[in-house]
């Protein structure tokens, strides 16, 4: 027979309130997550780029490799890609390597570009399952004819998916990429009076996808540094101090929060 004790009861008891207040919090969850899907629907929030930065600042707090941070951060990735999908948003771009990256240490360096190489082998099924178009931007004939083959290869599976377009920024860099952009109008022959906004946008990697309506910048940092120049003139920006290792979906919905509380003139 259980002795029912003033201990027992006041543990219960406790553990019912732990309960009923983990209920609440979930509930104000879905909440705001509800009101996160209204504010994509209301403002016709299309497209968030991001500049995924933090994860060797994340590592080395914790006193763990970088390799582990870069880890985390596709972790991250793949949350945000879910949240993105769940609240209506449908390009997600991502800023995974830059152009000035290369300067890094040769150790750092193979270990991005084998980790993408990993990712993309490991998850394009899943990503393929759950719809997600993937896109890459930048110059890729600088990779490895292996590595090449694997992007083009999870561009070539999923290219008539419908859900959200996943445009990852690998080799990239926004100087390069108007440059690259003017010299195929050069080449197409293209006289001085047929040069127009629209006929750069029309050269650029991003050529078809419209431009972001909101730049994420993940550590803290309050710069742009080389991404999307062209793209996000009229971009709203938003710059939190959290690493990039520990954004989710969470932090997603706090920064689509912001995006609604801002005002977009485009010069007016």
């Amino acid at each position: 027979m259980k002795i029912i004790t003033q201990k027992n009861i006041f543990t219960n008891g406790f553990i019912d309130i732990l309960h009923i207040c983990n209920i609440i919090i979930y509930m104000k969850t879905l909440d705001k997550y509800a009101r996160t899907s209204q504010i994509v629907k209301e403002t016709e929030l299309k497209h968030i780029a991001v500049i995924m930065d933090g994860n060797r600042r994340w590592a080395k707090e914790r006193n763990l490799p970088s390799a582990m941070g870069h880890k985390k951060g596709v972790d991250a990735l793949k949350k945000t890609l879910r949240a993105c999908n769940d609240f209506g948003v449908k390009y997600l771009t991502v800023y995974a390597f830059s152009t000035e990256n290369w300067n890094r240490k040769k150790e750092e360096v193979d270990f991005l570009m084998e980790l993408l190489a990993i990712t993309l082998t490991n998850e394009l099924a899943e990503m393929h399952a759950e719809g997600v178009v993937i896109s890459f931007i930048g110059d890729t004939t600088k990779l490895s004819e292996k590595l090449q083959k694997i992007l083009q290869n999870s561009v070539e599976t999923t290219k008539n998916n419908t859900g959200v377009h996943l445009q990852i920024a690998f080799n990239y860099g926004a100087r390069d990429e108007i440059v690259h952009a003017m010299k195929n109008i050069i080449e197409k022959g293209a006289k001085t009076e047929d040069v127009t906004e629209d006929l750069i946008s029309e050269n650029l990697y991003t050529k078809g996808i419209p431009d972001p309506d909101l730049l994420i910048r993940t550590g803290g940092e309050m710069r742009i540094s080389n991404y999307l120049l062209w793209q996000i003139a009229y971009s709203e920006i938003y710059i939190t101090k959290q690493y990039w290792p520990e954004f989710d979906k969470n932090s997603l919905a706090t920064a689509i929060e912001e995006f609604h509380n801002r005002q977009r003139r485009f010069g007016k």
